[in-house]
């Protein structure tokens, strides 16, 4: 193993590198790919960890949030099995991928490849071709508008339809198949909390070696 002077001279993986915060799941660190004003889609290559241009966004639909994940989270085995649970679906997975997280800020923020911290204050159950693809819904600490929100209860219909809009129709294209997408159900802040530690379980069953390394 490096030694920590020397670890320090290299940027940490957004994903393996850092932690999803000391006090997850109630604040959570999330590392933001993609944020309201880019039409580019971008996403963290998983090798590397660098962020890199999954796709041009060729039409309208942009994310009306901050957009990323959560650290040291992976949607696998518990994840698939607990959608399934909640939606009575059988043969539901986790979609393998780092566990999704949107931000709500007051503040502009004008790009990605940034750490923040969040509050969970609710998700979205998204399915994607039979695999659990959750978005968990967040405040940015401390935010001067947002952040005394407290659950998705308090959001206005209206963001959450943008939200349900976006994931729904960001893979749809003109003259394309309709994407298998749907949203089975929005929950609440402690189902978050729940959802966000079940994908930790499932990170640290998929990376045990990672996991046993300490990062803050």
């Amino acid at each position: 193993m490096l030694p920590d002077a020397l670890l320090k001279c290299f940027k940490a993986h957004p994903w393996h590198g850092v932690s999803a915060g000391k006090k997850a799941p109630e604040i959570v660190n999330a590392y933001i790919e993609i944020v309201p004003t880019d039409s580019v889609k971008y996403e963290v290559e998983k090798e590397y960890g660098l962020l890199r241009i999954d796709r041009p966004q060729k039409y309208s639909n942009r994310c009306p949030t901050l957009y990323g994940f959560v650290p040291r989270t992976y949607c696998g085995e518990k994840i698939g099995g607990f959608c399934g649970e909640r939606t009575s679906k059988t043969g539901i997975v986790g979609d393998g991928d780092a566990l999704d997280i949107c931000v709500l800020s007051e503040r502009p923020i004008s790009h990605g490849d940034i750490l923040l911290r969040a509050v969970p204050i609710g998700g979205l159950r998204m399915i994607d071709k039979d695999q659990a693809d959750d978005k968990i819904v967040a405040v940015l600490h401390e935010d001067s508008v947002y952040g005394g929100w407290t659950d998705i209860a308090q959001c206005p219909a209206m963001l959450i339809d943008r939200l349900q809009h976006y994931f729904l129709t960001y893979k749809n294209y003109p003259g394309g198949d309709d994407q298998p997408v749907s949203i089975a159900g929005v929950y609440g802040r402690e189902e978050a909390m729940r959802v966000i530690a079940l994908s930790q379980e499932d990170y640290r069953e998929k990376f045990p070696d990672i996991s046993q390394i300490q990062v803050s």
